[in-house]
């Protein structure tokens, strides 16, 4: 026999538009009459008809995710499963689903979002970084469809809702913590220029380099992929200096881990030769060894959050425009010492 809303409703002692709103999670209803519902849906097993309900409301029910047009970041870098992780709390929470697209070349991607929105496939669109040229931010806009951007708009901050850390501060204070270590030959190791958060990082490491009047050195200055062979690559080019750094800035854990893995190759011990201090705090920063001091940017909350502003957003069209940031601290493990004197 198949349960209908009006057995639920029966069940529950209320109106079956009652138990639509309930389903339709309408803030107009008291929790105390939608966990009366939802108790009656369990004990009935009823489940709605969320292809009917999406139809009836124009609405899919679904948050349209935007990947990084490198497939190796993607998948390897543990970055990337934890924000999906914040995402998909934030989505479950709302009974949104997730529609997830990339590509090799940012024209792949554009096609594929352009493909999400006028196909009408997705509400919203969520996007997983910020680069400086962004023709799918500028697509986006152009279309007032809605989206979140998780990082800081390289222009139009005040015109578009993004979730962010203050990360010329993480970075600056990063800096600074190695400079209070005594070191002045620090090297910064980035991501690539055309990303907003390698642009914003290295403004904070150049202003902890001036504010202590320590001179700027651009062979100290390498960017490259998210990846442990870009930290390898890094190491590499900064050892075969003639005066090599005493400490290093990583702008993320997984090159982080690429750095120790070429350091240990050419002998060259952490903390006791050079120092590291690197970014994300996700697990193999933990387990490396040493163990990583690292910036831990609460990356599960960073996905969290975006979730939760774009459903508001798809939910209540004169939703504000909100900058939301998100707190970060350094965690202090084994891998900073004092430079040889």
């Amino acid at each position: 026999m198949t349960i209908t809303i009006k057995d639920v409703a029966k069940l529950a002692n209320v109106a079956p538009s009652t138990v639509s709103r309930v389903i339709a999670n309408n803030p107009r209803i008291s929790k105390a009459t939608a966990q009366k519902v939802k108790k009656a849906m369990e004990q009935l097993g009823y489940h709605p008809n969320l292809n009917a309900r999406n139809l009836a409301s124009q609405s899919t029910q679904t948050i349209g995710l935007v990947m990084p047009s490198s497939g190796d970041v993607v998948f390897q870098n543990p970055f990337f499963p934890t924000v999906l992780q914040g995402i998909s709390e934030g989505a479950h929470e709302k009974q949104y689903a997730m529609h997830i697209t990339t590509g090799k070349t940012d024209k792949e991607i554009l096609d594929a979002v352009t493909r999400m929105v006028q196909g009408k496939s997705v509400d919203g669109v969520i996007l997983l970084n910020s680069k400086v040229e962004d023709q799918v931010i500028s697509y986006l806009k152009g279309r007032e469809f809605p989206f979140v951007l998780i990082g800081k708009p390289y222009k139009d901050v005040e015109e578009i809702t993004h979730v962010d850390n203050d990360n010329f501060r993480a970075m600056k204070e990063a800096t600074e913590y190695l400079i209070q270590h005594g070191h002045s030959q620090i090297a910064f190791i980035g991501g690539s220029l055309e990303l907003t958060v390698t642009v914003e990082r290295l403004l904070g490491f150049e202003r902890a380099l001036r504010n202590a009047k320590i001179p700027l050195k651009n062979e100290y200055i390498i960017h490259e992929e998210f990846l442990r062979e870009g930290g390898q690559e890094a190491v590499r080019e900064l050892m075969s200096l003639e005066e090599r750094p005493t400490a290093l800035v990583v702008a993320d854990d997984f090159m982080a881990l690429g750095v120790l893995n070429m350091l240990d190759e050419l002998g060259i011990k952490v903390p006791e030769d050079i120092s590291i201090v690197s970014f994300n705090n996700v697990l193999l920063a933990e387990m490396s060894k040493p163990p990583l001091t690292s910036v831990d940017i609460n990356i599960f909350d960073l996905g969290y959050q975006a979730s939760k502003s774009l459903i508001q957003m798809i939910e209540n069209s004169k939703e504000p425009t909100k900058r939301i940031i998100i707190a970060h601290k350094l965690v202090e493990r084994l891998s900073c010492a004092e430079p040889i004197k």
